[in-house]
């Protein structure tokens, strides 16, 4: 099983749509606080649509105590700061997908400290980035591919 972090989401429909993908692929979400939204928010509640039931869903007040309570597992960091294309990395059962807030990312020092785990999304037109569920998707949807390919 693969797990989703978002570390610090701001905007409520992309954390809704992401655990909407959780739900559909049987996957753990985990929220890194602060969270910029109450989770009672109405457009979190909409996006996720009557899908949240199906969600294993975890908060953690800090990244340090997710990483904590994980001691054994592999986490990927995803930036537009970063080179080496999401692509390139074997994925394998028990990973962490993590990602950072809309509007900030993930913050530097956490991407130097796990430079080796750090990934982007390689992109050729003028964008800077993806929308956060996009990135999600895009992520998720090849480490099952790979996954699927090894069982």
């Amino acid at each position: 099983m693969l797990h989703i972090v978002l570390v610090e989401p701001q905007i409520p429909p992309n954390t809704g749509n992401i655990s909407r993908l959780c739900a559909a692929m049987g996957l753990p979400l985990h929220l890194v606080k602060p969270l910029g939204f109450s989770t009672d928010d109405r457009e979190l509640k909409r996006a996720g649509l009557d899908y949240w039931k199906h969600v294993s869903l975890f908060y953690h007040e800090s990244f340090e105590e997710l990483r904590a309570a994980f001691p054994k597992n592999r986490f990927f960091f995803f930036s537009t700061k970063v080179k080496r294309p999401y692509t390139a990395a074997a994925f394998r059962e028990g990973d962490f997908l993590v990602f950072g807030n809309e509007t900030k990312g993930l913050p530097e020092p956490l991407l130097q400290a796990h430079a080796d785990f750090a990934l982007t999304i390689p992109m050729t037109g003028p964008v800077r980035s993806l929308n956060l569920s996009s990135s999600v998707a895009m992520v998720t949807g090849e480490a099952l591919r790979q996954l699927g390919e090894k069982t």
